[in-house]
């Protein structure tokens, strides 16, 4: 229920509150999705005697598909999960107040009034901030104080069933052995060239595999689009650009760019007039006519001690650091030029521009003229982009409009709704290609604006609905993967039977790869498949290795273990081990509880 609070401004810094709880809280308040949903109290389930309506199920459902979770097509799907998850929520609720949990309002008042969300810039409870984000929430406080309420109970519940349970000692130490434990072992990955022939695959297995695997091979609803696309930068590139504008722009440029400035400060107050003040920095200005250095002079005579005896070094500014009129000084000098006497709230300033941070005048060509460009094409692009838009409209096809505005008539390859490419997978396009409006009346979509420079009108060209292809038009991936799926099965076979005559002491000419210390966090190139098939095999007893076989995807490996090694104590990870361990315990109680709670449950669904 925080999380939907959470989830409108990331800027609060958004952390779990309340700890993990087993049902999925609402993302959005219950109060905006009445007027949606309409009033019908229809009961869609009964748990212990306790309704659950139509109403409240289809919140749920529209909480989730409007927070993105799950698309719209899935929603049939989504409204057993969520009804799932409806009686679920009132079993834990009716445990927790069977079981007397109880919540005070002082402690509601406490938790509401430390939760950061609703904290001013210092820290303190704000009112209205509590209000606004509970209202862009769908929320009114008392809602928001109800839902509160169960949610701490669930918390109560969970917490009070996780120091239920405990860990022995000998349990720790042993979980630590284990954990610290180190294998060392050989391996030798199987391939097709170990068999003695290629598996056969046959007419019957094609069939077999495609009737139980027919969802791979099912081609969703596609389109072939027509498309067309005014592009101010493509316009640009064809403007012409004078030298002498492009000097002009970059001279106009230094007005705004970032700069290194230096300045000699005099304060006036209590210890002198700002007529005194002025007095002191008049001398300066006659003693810079004279020829004297700027940062010889703010180091005599400047009073700001932070940057006097570097000369007056502020380093380089940008627009928005200091005051207006200290900036207005600054930023019309050009490189090497001091200002008139300067007045800001801590005194009377000379400010010299030492360095001006911009690049060259030919490092900025090529930047410069595309700038100069698309302004010179601007006009021009929102003319024809009007045209766009009144063609489109207008005509029957989009051939006629790409002729009429110079633009390259483009065709896509067959595409469905998410398969869109390059400027196709742009937002909103294909949603346009498959509107009611282009896709069954057939008519020119609407000028999308893909970003400030690009504008597209597309239109069906062809179409074809979703269907499941024929194992005719798929055989060649059918057999592939027939054959992928045989070489496994005998690959598997192979490893079992080499197994046998390993452990049976028989040699066998093998080209075995050392792994050496493997711990069961791996940190080494070998698969997290190999690493627990190696783990999960007996200690070897004597010389004798205890042999084994790995699946890892496609891939068949042998094993041969040598050595078990207790390895090296670790505190952090062996407490990180304990601590997960006692987590999943906790997990483990409260789904016992759950489905403890569901056998012993009056549940009805209507």
């Amino acid at each position: 229920m925080l999380q939907s609070i959470r989830d409108r401004s990331r800027s609060w810094g958004a952390k779990i509150i309340i700890g993990a709880v087993v049902v999925t809280m609402a993302l959005f308040g219950v109060e905006s999705l009445v007027g949606l949903l309409g009033n019908s109290g229809d009961e869609v389930a009964e748990v212990n005697g306790e309704v659950i309506t139509r109403q409240q199920l289809e919140m749920e459902v529209q909480r989730a598909i409007r927070s993105g979770q799950v698309p719209p097509e899935q929603e049939r799907a989504l409204r057993v999960e969520m009804l799932d998850m409806l009686i679920t929520d009132r079993l834990l609720t009716q445990y927790a107040n069977e079981g007397g949990l109880h919540v005070s309002e002082e402690q509601l008042d406490q938790l509401i009034v430390n939760l950061p969300e609703f904290q001013d810039a210092n820290g303190r409870f704000d009112r209205d901030v509590f209000r606004n984000r509970l209202a862009s929430a769908g929320f009114t406080p008392l809602t928001f104080r109800q839902q509160l309420r169960v949610d701490v109970k669930r918390q109560q519940l969970q917490q009070g069933l996780a120091v239920s349970d405990f860990t022995l000692e000998e349990e720790r130490e042993r979980l630590a052995a284990l954990q610290r434990q180190t294998r060392s072992f050989r391996y030798h990955v199987l391939v097709p060239a170990d068999l003695e022939s290629p598996p056969e695959v046959d007419e019957q297995d094609l069939n077999a595999y495609y009737d139980a695997h027919e969802a791979d091979y099912r081609r969703p609803e596609q389109v072939k689009l027509n498309y067309v696309v005014l592009d101010r930068q493509q316009m640009a590139e064809d403007a012409e650009v004078s030298e002498e504008a492009l000097r002009e722009a970059w001279e106009e440029g230094a007005a705004e760019a970032d700069r290194r400035v230096s300045h000699i400060m005099v304060t006036f107050g209590d210890q002198r007039s700002r007529e005194e003040a002025q007095a002191l920095l008049e001398q300066a200005q006659e003693r810079l006519a004279e020829g004297e250095e700027f940062a010889e002079l703010a180091a005599d005579v400047s009073e700001d001690t932070s940057t006097s005896a570097a000369g007056g070094d502020l380093g380089v500014i940008s627009r928005g650091f200091f005051g207006e009129a200290f900036e207005s000084a600054a930023f019309s000098l050009d490189e090497g030029e001091v200002s008139e006497i300067v007045e800001t709230d801590n005194g009377l300033h000379l400010i010299k521009v030492t360095e001006l941070d911009r690049p060259s005048f030919e490092e900025s060509r090529e930047q410069l003229r595309r700038q100069l460009a698309s302004e010179q094409v601007s006009d021009a692009f929102n003319e024809r982009a009007q045209r766009l838009i009144d063609d489109s409209f207008a005509a029957d096809d989009l051939a006629s409009v790409a002729e009429d505005l110079g633009l390259e008539l483009q065709q896509s390859d067959w595409i469905g709704r998410d398969d869109g490419e390059g400027m196709l997978s742009e937002p909103g396009v294909m949603e346009q290609a498959f509107s009611g409006d282009v896709l069954e009346e057939g008519y020119n979509s609407e000028v999308i604006e893909l970003d400030a420079d690009r504008r597209l009108v597309l239109r069906v060209a062809e179409h074809r609905e979703a269907t499941t292809l024929p194992l005719d038009a798929v055989r060649d991936e059918v057999e592939a993967a027939v054959r992928r799926e045989k070489t496994r099965e005998a690959l598997i076979e192979l490893a079992a039977e080499r197994v046998e005559r390993l452990s049976a002491g028989e040699s066998l000419e093998i080209d075995w790869q050392q792994a050496e210390d493997v711990s069961r966090q791996g940190g080494s190139n070998l698969s997290d498949a190999l690493i627990q098939a190696a783990f999960r095999l007996p200690h070897p007893e004597g010389d004798s290795p205890v042999y084994g076989h790995a699946l890892d995807g496609e891939r068949v490996m042998l094993i041969a273990l040598d050595e078990v090694q207790p390895g090296e104590p670790n505190e952090e990870v062996e407490s990180f081990v304990a601590r997960m361990a006692e987590r999943l315990r906790a997990q483990a109680a409260i789904q016992g509880l759950l489905d403890d709670l569901r056998e012993e449950a009056e549940i009805e669904r209507r």
